[in-house]
């Protein structure tokens, strides 16, 4: 199973995801958003599978920065242009499957289990 990790590199629940699911024998790439950015495609369809409260965080620090004007754009635009509100890790899984998480013991216990769907 190749496994495929957006997040930020700095990010704790990032890096314990990345540490359990590497400690359980799988191959993880880490593909840092602030800097290597998520492919537009990608975003789009999380967007149209999930939808914006699934993948935009309103709580973050980053959120609470953004003047209301910048609230107001859609949120593939905000996504794109600030990579850290995205709700993180999120998971792609041999190519196909795609995974929101944020609590590490859930993500490798689907993993395990092959159940591959949204964890909120």
């Amino acid at each position: 199973m190749n496994v495929t990790l957006y997040g930020l590199k700095n990010c704790d629940t990032c890096r314990k995801a990345l540490k359990e699911i590497e400690g359980d024998g799988h191959n993880v790439t880490l593909i840092d958003v602030r800097e290597d950015g998520m492919d537009p495609g990608l975003l789009a369809g999380l967007l149209a599978k999930h939808g914006d409260e699934v993948l935009l965080n309103r709580k973050s620090t980053t959120w609470r920065e953004l003047s209301e004007d910048d609230r107001g754009q859609k949120v593939y635009t905000l996504l794109s242009k600030h990579p850290s509100l995205m709700k993180r890790p999120v998971l792609v899984i041999d190519e196909v499957s795609v995974l929101l998480a944020g609590r590490k013991k859930r993500v490798l216990s689907l993993i395990k289990s092959d159940q591959m769907h949204v964890i909120k």
